[in-house]
């Protein structure tokens, strides 16, 4: 009997499994306000500047054909509110902003501070030693209701009424940058009573201790 055998089936080669070694990634969060608006004129984060790394690096291993994002800096940014959202503190890497509304401070219409007022602004002006800051930011802001002059005018009162309170803490020994933008950089939607709300606001900022001056 005569057997005949199959030519055998070549088999298929055996896939290699490639593995990066290392990878990269550098991530950036923009510490900014909110996404409602800008930082107002002259405000800026200072922040250090990246660490550089080297594209060609051989333990530096990439899908072919990828090219490394520009480097920036990790800027880490924490927020604390009242439940009511009355006051909010923002840290960054390098300043500390205290954020008040106007109902907590004053009167309606009012740039005269109410007795609570007194005792939160204390609060910030411990705060401020504790950083040993010696440069304040003091902004004020208002919602868009009524005229824009009005508005200015009432934000920049309300701004010199919170600076003079922490003054008498803290004395001649601090720098102060005083503002008042009335309706400019909202936080909120000026289309709710909400909304307006959050706008109506006196924004204390000072650098961190260790921070760029």
């Amino acid at each position: 009997m005569t057997v005949t055998q199959l030519p055998r089936t070549p088999r298929a080669p055996r896939a290699r499994t490639a593995v990066t070694a290392a990878v990269a990634l550098l991530l950036t969060v923009v510490l900014t306000a909110p996404a409602a608006h800008a930082d107002p004129p002259g405000v800026t984060e200072d922040s250090n500047p990246p660490v550089r790394i080297d594209p060609g690096d051989p333990d530096l291993r990439m899908v072919q054909g990828a090219k490394l994002a520009p480097s920036k800096v990790l800027n880490i940014k924490s927020i604390v509110e009242t439940d009511d959202g009355s006051e909010r503190r923002q840290d960054t890497n390098d300043n500390v902003t205290f954020a008040l509304q106007a109902e907590v401070l004053f009167g309606k219409d009012s740039a005269e501070l109410s007795p609570d007022a007194l005792s939160r602004i204390a609060t910030i002006a411990a705060e401020i030693k504790r950083q040993h800051a010696t440069s304040l930011r003091v902004f004020g802001f208002t919602d868009n209701l009524g005229s824009a002059s009005h508005g200015l005018t009432l934000s920049r009162k309300r701004a010199n009424a919170v600076q003079q309170e922490l003054a008498k803490d803290l004395g001649s020994s601090v720098a102060f940058q005083i503002r008042g933008y009335g309706e400019q950089y909202p936080i909120a939607d000026n289309g709710t009573e909400e909304g307006r709300k959050k706008n109506r606001r006196v924004e204390v900022s000072f650098p961190r201790a260790g921070g760029p001056g």
